[in-house]
């Protein structure tokens, strides 16, 4: 039940992002891939086995079968604070653009 609640919610991001992105209005184009970035991240982290165990790995032999790999929590992680930099930019560039030509309206540019 929980693999198909999270399917469906991160179909939903992934179609809304989408809808967004194919939008005339500049805003709403970094907010539909700034929604895409964000579900591709919890896809990440689902894929990740998130079953509620520890991301510790066993000095002594192999890897108990209770641990995660940390190593995509990390990356994701990186990823979250990459995303929220470009995304700030991308805002800001949108105001610029704003301030010289009065518009956002991607037909209109």
């Amino acid at each position: 039940m929980t693999e198909t609640t999270l399917a469906v919610v991160l179909g939903a991001l992934f179609a809304f992002g989408t809808y967004l992105v194919l939008r005339r209005d500049v805003v709403r184009v970094v907010w539909g891939v700034t929604i895409i970035s964000q579900a591709a991240n919890a896809y990440l982290i689902t894929m990740g086995d998130i079953a509620g165990s520890v991301p510790v790995l066993s000095h002594h032999g192999p890897p108990f079968s209770g641990t995660t790999d940390p190593l995509v929590q990390a990356l994701v992680l990186t990823a979250i604070v990459i995303g929220f930099g470009t995304t700030a930019f991308a805002l800001v560039l949108t105001y610029r653009v704003y301030e010289e030509h009065g518009t956002i309206d991607l037909e209109e540019l």
